[in-house]
């Protein structure tokens, strides 16, 4: 069953990575991973919550919904992935939050979830997504502002 899971969960971030519109090639903001987390705010300010949500809904950019169930029920098809991402501003910090969005590997090397503000040490990126992220820094920014307030 993991490996069925694994699997879907790879098809998933595929097509997720193929669909995207991409940040940009932008320089990345140089940010410091300290007890499990980025303290700072990659842009030096608190995000906005309203474009977080939308954001993190949004099936072309934090897609958050292709595989965790979110306390969002104007839309459908939740995925179930990853974890229930209600109180989820309970169990983590702004910092933790920010570093899963950034590169979740950092926590969790076998997880599915893509790295939303990286560029290097990724594998099979096709050609015109390379170098780009996922998400803007405000774009994380907003979206870690939004999930601190799923209380």
């Amino acid at each position: 069953m993991r490996n069925s899971a694994l699997t879907f969960g790879l098809i998933v971030c595929v097509l997720l990575v193929g669909s995207l519109t991409g940040a940009g090639a932008a320089e990345l903001v140089k940010y410091t991973v300290k007890d499990g987390a980025i303290a700072q705010s990659l842009t030096g300010k608190k995000g906005n919550p309203a474009k977080g949500r939308k954001a993190a809904i949004h099936r072309k950019k934090g897609n958050c919904l292709a595989c965790h169930k979110m306390p969002v029920p104007e839309q459908l098809f939740h995925g179930n992935v990853g974890p229930d991402l209600a109180k989820v501003g309970e169990r983590y910090s702004e910092g933790e939050l920010r570093l899963r969005l950034v590169n979740s590997k950092a926590i969790n090397e076998d997880t599915t979830m893509p790295a939303f503000y990286r560029t290097a040490g990724l594998h099979r990126v096709m050609k015109q997504w390379k170098g780009k992220t996922i998400l803007s820094a405000s774009e994380v920014e907003d979206i870690v502002a939004y999930l601190v307030t799923l209380r």
